[in-house]
């Protein structure tokens, strides 16, 4: 699988599990353990997190599903806006560390700008980093000037961002900017979210005759796409087994230039800058 470098850090595969809307339902609970697991199986070793999602729920489903295999997995968590003053960004992390049981998170995430200051916020992950509890630390949801204020202040090692053909707004200005600086972003919702515009990417006819060319679902050619794009980390979440196996399957199709082509027809890229896209 094509993976992706954090400078100075760890390289991770381009393709990885997202946890948003898991850990809400004590009966769903082992399905998304075991999906998880197969996850994991599949290479697909990068889980990203929050202590937002299931009001840490979601990180409790982690826990359960990388015991006894820590070492194959990197974690992605992230820190609520309001939690993340310099003690407060401490005080949430121990909590999401009890939650997934493992003594430190690969990758801590603030994951939106709120009211605390950006330098504190910093200085809390410095001092967590110090401590061996995180092992680096960035942040998600930031449009340019966001990025040029978190430079000031400390080293993101990415920006995790909504992504996909339908909403390409930062191909204009923040993917170049990520990609000048070597910093990976982070794709969530790569297929978008359940509903109406899942639904509209997904029956549009242009990527439609792409996945027919292909013998492949158009969800897995529009997973195909984000995976193609250079420093970029795809982290779709599924439970299904059969999604999960159609996910990794993606990471294996390579787009044409014509298939690139019809896709830009399809999906035109941004020609003005955008507002950053956000769930």
């Amino acid at each position: 699988m094509k993976t992706v470098s954090f400078p100075g850090g760890p390289q991770v595969p381009a393709l990885g599990q997202g946890t948003w809307n898991m850990g809400e339902h004590a009966a769903r609970r082992q399905d998304e353990v075991r999906a998880l697991r197969l996850g994991l199986d599949l290479g697909m070793t990068l889980i990203d997190t929050a202590e937002m999602y299931g009001e840490g729920g979601a990180e409790e489903v982690v826990g359960e599903a990388i015991a006894g295999r820590r070492d194959e997995a990197f974690i992605v968590s992230k820190v609520y806006p309001h939690n993340a003053s310099f003690e407060g960004a401490q005080q949430a992390c121990e909590r999401s560390l009890r939650r997934l049981k493992i003594d430190s998170i690969d990758l801590y995430l603030l994951h939106w700008q709120g009211h605390h200051p950006l330098a504190e916020t910093f200085d809390a992950f410095e001092a967590l980093k110090q401590a061996g509890k995180i092992k680096a630390y960035g942040v998600s949801n930031f449009d340019l000037e966001n990025m040029d204020e978190a430079l000031a202040y400390g080293a993101p090692a990415t920006n995790q961002v909504l992504y996909n053909l339908m909403k390409r707004g930062i191909e204009f200005d923040l993917l170049p900017w990520a990609r000048q600086r070597q910093m990976p972003v982070m794709a969530y919702s790569p297929l978008e979210t359940a509903g109406r515009e899942q639904a509209a990417l997904l029956e549009h006819p242009g990527l439609r005759a792409v996945a027919e060319a292909h013998e492949a679902t158009p969800a897995q050619i529009a997973l195909a796409w984000v995976l193609h794009q250079d420093g970029v980390i795809a982290i779709p979440k599924a439970v299904d087994p059969v999604h999960l196996r159609a996910n990794r399957a993606a990471a294996g199709i390579v787009l044409s230039a014509d298939d690139l082509a019809a896709l830009d027809r399809a999906f035109p890229p941004p020609r003005r800058r955008r507002p950053l896209d956000m769930r």
